[in-house]
């Protein structure tokens, strides 16, 4: 099985402070991969590494193959990565439809832009309804969408995605899960996905790495990982019976 997107033992850093330490990952091709972790474990430096954003001060980025770590956002956009945000950061003062044309900037082919912007519509058909309004007048789910759509224009080998249930009632966040799942069912899209809501990344996903304090300390199924305790205790909600698993709660929440 080929990997198309991976990481070794990267380090990245904001100025004095490290937020990744030696992370090692690999993502095949064709498949929803998750990365779990708490606030402030390194989950969006990740995706800001891969993606251009940081620099790594060690280790090697490699898109098949090829090491892109130093590259510009831009090379790395027109190599094949698209980035899903945290917090949607749509331009608030552009319509939708040019919001999503300027996910197609790297593109000369008009044809292939109209029908990738025909297949955006009708994964959320609320886009084409808003299609001249000002993006900033969306709802927060209605900015998630256009995000999404917006990075699919670029037509990515890989989209990374970074929370994108954030601030999204159940309702939506389910619709928004549903259509990841059919982005890559559909188009074949491989999809790096870091994600706060542990129940749902592990539904969809196969393959889930575990960070803490910028480390990888777990990586299994995600099948697997839903059935361990640590999962089930920490992410999941589910408390574990008897002495010994209040003792390693106890020491969860002294960790966050």
């Amino acid at each position: 099985m080929t990997d198309v997107l991976e990481l070794a033992n990267v380090e990245s850093s904001y100025g004095p402070v490290q937020a990744l330490r030696g992370v090692t990952l690999s993502v095949h091709e064709g498949r929803i991969v998750t990365v779990l972790g708490a606030n402030g474990a390194g989950k969006s430096t990740i995706l800001k590494t891969i993606s251009g954003i940081i620099d790594p001060g060690k280790g090697q980025v490699k898109l098949r193959g090829e090491e892109i770590q130093g590259r510009s956002p831009d090379w790395i956009v027109r190599a094949g990565i698209g980035h899903v945000p945290e917090g949607r950061e749509v331009f608030p003062l552009l319509s939708v439809e040019d919001n999503l044309r300027m996910g197609a900037y790297t593109r000369n082919d008009a044809d292939g832009v109209a029908k990738d912007l025909d297949a955006v519509y009708a994964y959320f058909p609320i886009l084409r309804e808003r299609a001249k309004q000002e993006a900033g007048q969306l709802s927060g789910g209605q900015q998630q969408m256009l995000a999404i759509s917006r990075a699919l224009l670029s037509r990515p080998a890989v989209m990374l995605m970074d929370e994108p249930s954030l601030g999204l009632s159940p309702k939506l966040t389910k619709e928004i899960f549903e259509i990841i799942v059919r982005i890559n069912r559909e188009r074949g899209t491989t999809i790096l996905l870091v994600e706060q809501n542990a129940h749902m990344a592990l539904k969809i996903a196969e393959t889930g790495y575990v960070l803490e304090v910028g480390r990888i300390v777990m990586t299994d199924t995600c099948e697997r990982l839903a059935q361990k305790e640590d999962i089930r205790e920490f992410y999941l909600g589910i408390k574990a019976a008897g002495v010994r698993g209040q003792r390693r709660w106890k020491k969860k929440k002294q960790w966050r």
